[in-house]
């Protein structure tokens, strides 16, 4: 071989894999929850597609996304033993999706900051067989190849996923709703207004902030809508005087951005039912924030 067909071979291994790109990340940062890991999968991924003999490799974006998966998987599984150490509760990384909403999906829904916290509850295999079928709309045959199991078996990992989020989650509202009472939250939680928090919040809402163990947040999550209500209006006088909001996109979903002194320090995120609130979600780890604020900023 000539070093030209080598150029040209290169050449053609970055076009195929830029074209996949999005739905690689797609698909790592919905397995994994963390915008961070699933970059540092897909330069693994890069590498390896350099490194490996492309001649006989037909469909290269099937390949590509075979390769990530099985990476996001093991870095998943890595995960999973250092999340367990996480001071307070964990929450996704979230992710700027107003120019791309689906981030390179068929789906959208499972982008979800709320569906990647409840993702986190099932175990790595489950996570890719649910996300590869559900956002991205791949035949069973083609998940069970990935995953190296039956189709029969993908199917029941893809039924426990759904069930086990089915359990956890009611039907959502519209996008217009979601506004709305976020804004009604938004609104009561400034003033500290009780009788107004509790108009919106479900009866088991839960409130998780997520410092890790970097930012004053509560260590443990807040549960039912007396608590909850009383535990907003109690960090009211302290929190927001000093706050600007700002009004963002994520993870397809309206978000609230609260920075001080020009610095983010949370992303508030809800998740909503025709019963009120049923999650607050308060970004507050800065390792998880920045890259966030970054991405909005261009």
């Amino acid at each position: 071989m000539h070093a030209g067909d080598d150029v040209d071979s290169l050449q053609k291994a970055t076009r195929d894999f830029v074209a996949a790109r999005p739905q690689l990340f797609g698909i790592a940062y919905r397995v994994l929850g963390s915008a961070v890991e699933a970059e540092d999968v897909l330069q693994e991924a890069w590498v390896r597609w350099q490194n490996v003999d492309r001649t006989d490799i037909i469909e290269p974006a099937a390949f590509l996304a075979t390769v990530t998966t099985r990476l996001a998987i093991n870095t998943a599984q890595s995960a999973r033993v250092r999340r367990e150490s996480y001071v307070g509760p964990w929450l996704p990384e979230p992710v700027d999706t107003s120019l791309d909403p689906q981030v390179g999906a068929e789906r959208a829904e499972a982008v979800e900051l709320a569906v990647l916290f409840l993702l986190e509850k099932l175990n790595p295999v489950e996570r890719a067989a649910y996300v590869l079928r559900e956002a991205f709309d791949y035949p069973y045959r083609q998940v069970a190849d990935i995953l190296e199991t039956s189709e029969a078996n993908t199917r029941q990992l893809v039924s426990r996923a759904r069930k086990r989020l089915a359990q956890e989650r009611r039907e959502r509202v519209s996008r217009t709703e979601h506004q709305r009472l976020l804004e009604a939250f938004l609104t009561a939680a400034q003033t500290g207004n009780l009788r107004a928090l509790e108009d919106v919040l479900a009866a088991d809402v839960v409130s998780y902030s997520d410092g890790g163990g970097v930012r004053g947040a509560s260590r443990i999550p807040v549960i039912g809508r007396l608590h909850v209500s009383k535990y907003l209006a109690a960090f009211a006088p302290r929190f927001w005087p000093e706050s600007d909001i700002r009004w963002v996109e994520a993870n397809g979903r309206p978000a609230v951005l609260v920075q001080s002194g020009g610095n983010a320090v949370a992303l508030l995120a809800v998740d909503v039912s025709a019963e009120g609130i049923d999650r607050i979600m308060w970004v507050m780890n800065p390792a998880k924030l920045s890259p966030y604020v970054a991405s909005l900023d261009g």
